[in-house]
């Protein structure tokens, strides 16, 4: 076994040569370091505080200039109340899951679901408070929906300010990042640096540990010493070089490998981290998670919890409720322009698969002309089939109107992955990665791909590659802001009616 020396950086100083107690003081922990990282994560907290607060003044003040054109003092301000309510509960849930924590911020940064789910969950109790201690025609209701929707905002832009300067601080040659010492055989070792960029991952490496490879036809009594010998050296350096964490990287095969390794460096005070596979890089958000008593590792959770399906659910209903009232009139004249255009029905039923691959019948506004017993063909750029006035339909997005049925009917959403025909779904699954992950969610009328322009015909598998990359984002970083979002740029981007055929 072999220790690495000091980096290249500490080995090759600079013209004027240090001293080996400059070169040894590079790699060792700074006494003053937990001080710095306390007072980095405790500016998060207090920029957290300082813009809650002060939005919710500014919220008054304007009030109050615009209402009463009146300058707001500051002994006759309400808002601070509100504010420490407010305030209390994000500052408490964000030091309970540990958000202000400098390696959090370092490899995550601001996280847009997580800020703007908390601010809700914190207004909610607001409201729950100010309902039970009968204290809510305190407040002005104008200042509190003015603080309500400018506080997520500022604070996010607040948030990552305060991340750019945190990463700022923290480079690489910083004492304050994260100091790890890298366990295992050589060619596990490789493959980590070859995968990794220490620097963007927000940790430094001050030592590596290699394991020496036990050729098998050797006894066993020799290969247990010759391991107790590498672990034995290993832990000397470990207590010596002090790191944060420990990771070991012998490969998951080697189990008996793994149990010494753990035995080993459970006598050190460092975090110990098992990382032997290339499996955690495929999954980031990996967590140890219970089912019952049943303990494993979670790759991945569901798409969407209950409540998150509750909230999305009641906003489709509500919306395709009130869409069909309101569109009733342009309903009928798209029915009758139809009828005059050619002969066949108005709406067009065609079966698709929905969420967790359930078939079902999707409603459109007839674009075509009627063919019987025809065999399913994808539409094309000046398809002589589309009509005049399908072909207005279709350009402009109101084809797909007639969804809000299947919308009510519970079978799509109104922004979710735009379901393909069944002839497209089996084909493409079996060409294109992850392609049934799709369906994890339920098809939407709209979508993260429609109004980037990933639409209409696919000519190639690319194509489609392109769309379904845009759905799996669309999965995975799921948000009611993302649905509006989508759900505005659907009706005034341009991209959105591009390649609409």
């Amino acid at each position: 076994m072999f220790q690495q020396r000091l980096s290249d950086i500490y080995q090759s100083p600079p013209a004027m040569h240090r001293g080996r107690r400059e070169a040894w003081a590079a790699v060792l922990p700074k006494r003053w370091r937990g001080a710095f990282r306390l007072g980095l994560s405790t500016a998060l907290a207090a920029s957290d505080l300082v813009t809650i607060v002060a939005t919710a003044y500014l919220a008054e003040a304007i009030y109050y200039k615009f209402a009463f054109d009146r300058q707001l003092s500051v002994g006759m301000t309400g808002s601070f109340q509100l504010a420490g309510l407010v305030s209390v509960f994000v500052l408490l849930t964000n030091l309970v899951r540990e958000e202000y924590n400098i390696d959090a911020q370092l490899t995550r940064g601001p996280q847009r679901r997580r800020m703007a789910g908390l601010w809700l969950t914190a207004w909610g109790i607001v409201l729950v408070v100010g309902f039970a201690t009968k204290t809510t025609n305190d407040f002005s209701r104008a200042v509190a929906i003015g603080f309500f929707l400018a506080g997520l905002p500022a604070l996010y832009l607040s948030r990552l300010a305060m991340v750019g300067l945190v990463r700022r601080a923290t480079s690489p040659s910083s004492s304050s990042i994260n100091r790890i010492h890298l366990v295992g055989f050589e060619e596990d070792i490789a493959g980590f640096y070859n995968s990794h960029d220490t620097e963007e991952l927000g940790l430094r490496v001050v030592g590596t540990s290699y394991l020496r490879r036990i050729d098998a036809r050797e006894e066993a009594s020799v290969r247990q010493a010759q391991m107790s010998e590498d672990l034995d050296l290993a832990v000397s350096v470990v207590r010596f070089l002090q790191p944060d964490d420990v990771f070991i990287l012998v490969p998951w095969t080697d189990a008996t490998d793994i149990e010494r390794c753990v035995d080993a460096f459970l006598r050190v005070p460092a975090a110990l981290h098992l990382r032997p596979s290339s499996v955690m890089d495929r999954f980031p958000d990996l967590r140890l998670a219970r089912v019952g008593r049943l303990s494993g590792i979670n790759i991945g959770r569901r798409p969407l919890n209950f409540g998150e399906i509750a909230l999305k659910r009641g906003i489709d209903m509500a919306l395709a409720a009130v869409a069909l009232i309101l569109l009733a009139p342009l309903f009928a004249s798209i029915a009758m322009l139809i009828k005059f255009d050619s002969p066949g029905p108005v709406f067009f039923r065609q079966r698709r698969y929905g969420f967790n691959q359930q078939a079902f019948g999707v409603f459109k506004f007839r674009s075509m002309k009627t063919e019987h017993n025809a065999v399913f063909r994808q539409a094309t750029r000046n398809d002589s089939r589309i009509t005049k006035i399908g072909a207005i339909l279709r350009r402009t997005n109101l084809d797909e109107l007639p969804q809000l049925i299947n919308v009510l009917k519970g079978e799509m959403s109104l922004v979710g992955p735009r379901p393909h025909a069944l002839a497209h779904d089996r084909s493409f699954e079996r060409r294109i990665a992850h392609y049934a992950r799709r369906h994890n969610v339920m098809p939407g009328i709209t979508g993260w791909a429609q109004v980037n322009g990933l639409r209409g015909e696919t000519l190639t598998d690319l194509d489609m590659e392109r769309r379904v990359n845009h759905d799996l984002h669309y999965i995975d970083n799921w948000s009611i802001w993302l649905d509006i979002q989508i759900m505005m740029q659907t009706i005034v981007s341009r991209r959105a009616y591009r390649n609409a055929r």
